[in-house]
């Protein structure tokens, strides 16, 4: 990334540098925008939104911390977040490794399907994931739930890992069985290494999808399966709290930290490569 104009541009494509530049900051602050507003009505004294602010207080983030519904919603957020990183990240490091083989039949097709969950509209995958459930009675179920957030963070974790292994040197691994290694014991000590920083980063986005997901959630959770984003929109709909600003908050903290993460881990990976990071 060119934080500088090339030293030889002319005034003319500097003129046009800064202003892509500037276009980008006006883009960036447009998305950011309704994520800075709502943060600091978080901390809001007086039960309503509005600026500016009569006085701050944490009495809304007591109220998350001690209404069982929030609190409930939260643990169970995080309860299937996890289950599904590592189901997501299992799965699609081993298909990953499959369509690393150039030689593999119908690779592209393949490739075209797992990724499809993350092409088509959520709202058509929850229809369909609903009515296909509805025959194996996994409608308001944890397993449910969790299968179908596991077909939608697993194309995550593919992109992220097939992308680590486009750079990776085979002969490491032919090197490894030639000397008696198993395939199993080749993998663990050689390959995961080394594309560890993939790995990680496709759990990652694979937890952040799952954490942040809520159509598939109201159509197949149960009244009693609330989620955090399901509790915000049932919130939303039923009786407006500054408390869901409150949980918004500590879910956009969530996902950004994760993702500062994801950064490191690619800076590390482009290390790992010999690259200088960007």
């Amino acid at each position: 990334m060119m934080l500088k104009p090339a030293p030889y541009a002319t005034p003319a494509e500097r003129g046009l540098f800064y202003t892509g530049w500037v276009f980008t900051a006006l883009v960036l602050f447009f998305l950011m925008a309704p994520i800075l507003a709502v943060i600091p009505l978080s901390f809001n004294f007086e039960p309503y939104f509005s600026y500016p602010m009569p006085g701050l207080s944490l009495q809304w983030y007591r109220d998350f911390f001690s209404n069982q519904r929030w609190t409930g919603a939260l643990l169970l957020s995080l309860k299937l977040a996890v289950t599904v990183t590592v189901l997501s990240t299992v799965l699609g490091t081993m298909a990953s490794l499959g369509l690393a083989r150039k030689r593999l039949p119908l690779r592209s097709l393949i490739m075209g399907l797992l990724l499809l969950p993350i092409i088509v509209p959520a709202i058509v995958v929850a229809v369909a994931v609903f009515m296909s459930f509805g025959y194996f009675g996994l409608i308001g179920t944890f397993a449910g739930l969790a299968i179908a957030h596991t077909a939608l963070a697993t194309p995550f974790a593919v992109i992220t890992v097939t992308a680590t292994l486009t750079s990776f040197d085979w002969t490491l691994q032919r090197a490894g069985q030639s000397l008696g290694a198993t395939p199993f014991f080749t993998f663990r000590t050689v390959v995961l290494p080394l594309i560890l920083p993939g790995v990680v980063t496709g759990a990652i986005f694979a937890f952040v999808t799952s954490f942040d997901e809520v159509v598939v959630a109201l159509f197949l959770s149960s009244a009693q399966q609330r989620t955090l984003p399901k509790q915000m929109f049932s919130g939303i709909r039923e009786m407006i709290s500054p408390t869901i600003t409150a949980a918004a908050t500590i879910q956009v903290v969530l996902s950004v930290c994760l993702l500062v993460s994801v950064e490191f881990l690619r800076r590390r990976l482009e290390r790992l490569r010999g690259m200088t990071p960007t």
